[in-house]
């Protein structure tokens, strides 16, 4: 097949001589090709070079967040970490304070035990757990804790007058009949007119002249105690008033059945009448 040619003239400005040119179709076609080609990788390379760019810029985005996750993520793991060391360490606290209140074994169950979540994390549902049971055991010895507070408040412990111990609890001589019998009280001899103080918390139940006793004053202190004052010259409380450890009810006297100046003081655990030196830990100088 015969190759066909193409004229090109060009015809400049003014006189200047026409120029020709004679191009074959292969020629067209390989120019063609050859403009296509240059195109096409000047594209690439273009291309490539934009696209290296904002790769480069993306991989060190993804570089510097993947760095601020993972400081994120230890620091978060060390946090978990040192709460679960914290509530195991309450925990163990809790249960001590438990048996200071009385409560020998929470549940019956051990403090203190652990857990590991996913990739050796601590597990965060365990934790929530082991501290929503933590809480229910410290209102449970804060409860008890506070129960036995008041049993402390509550329990006689000192005595109710500073003076000298002239007859103790159990059998003795009458003074006045001279004859044995069951003397359920300490008497404490002291100058008149000292203070007789309430030896715990408690609620005055009676005040007032009461037989033998003379003025007397009976306190219920919960807990099944109860005590008892007599031969007070003067009384400072009435029935219904609450009074606590240390405060002035009365003054020594020598009223009712009595010899001479003293306090009469007993003390009663569930309606049975018990040595009061049980319950002073200040004791009265004097024979016991």
């Amino acid at each position: 097949m015969a190759i066909k040619y193409h004229t090109v003239i060009l015809v400049p400005h003014a006189r200047a001589k026409l120029r020709k040119w004679r191009i074959s179709n292969l020629q067209i076609a390989a120019l063609a090709t050859l403009f296509f080609v240059v195109t096409f990788a000047a594209s690439f390379v273009l291309w490539s070079f934009v696209s290296e760019g904002v790769n480069a810029s993306k991989l060190d985005k993804l570089r510097r967040q993947n760095a601020e996750l993972r400081e994120a993520n230890k620091t978060f793991e060390e946090s978990l970490a040192d709460l679960q060391t914290k509530i195991g360490d309450y925990e163990t606290r809790t249960r001590q304070l438990a048996i200071v209140a009385g409560l020998d074994n929470l549940d019956g169950e051990e403090a203190g035990i652990g857990g590991e979540g996913v990739e050796g994390s601590p597990d965060l549902d365990f934790m929530r757990y082991r501290a929503e049971r933590l809480s229910g055991r410290l209102d449970r010895v804060a409860n008890k804790l506070e129960e036995r507070v008041r049993w402390f408040s509550s329990t006689p412990s000192v005595a109710p007058v500073k003076g000298i111990l002239t007859s103790g609890f159990g059998s003795r001589r009458d003074p006045i009949t001279g004859k044995r019998s069951f003397h359920p009280a300490l008497d404490i001899a002291a100058p008149p007119g000292r203070e007789v103080h309430a030896p715990a918390d408690g609620i005055v139940t009676r005040a007032g002249r009461i037989g033998g006793l003379g003025n007397a004053v009976y306190i219920s202190h919960g807990f099944g105690v109860n005590t008892r004052f007599g031969h007070m010259s003067k009384l400072t409380v009435k029935p219904g008033d609450r009074v606590h450890r240390g405060d002035v009810i009365g003054y020594v006297g020598s009223t009712g059945r009595s010899t001479g100046y003293h306090l009469h003081y007993e003390v009663h655990v569930d309606g049975k009448p018990i040595n009061p030196l049980g319950y002073i830990l200040d004791r009265p100088s004097g024979r016991s």
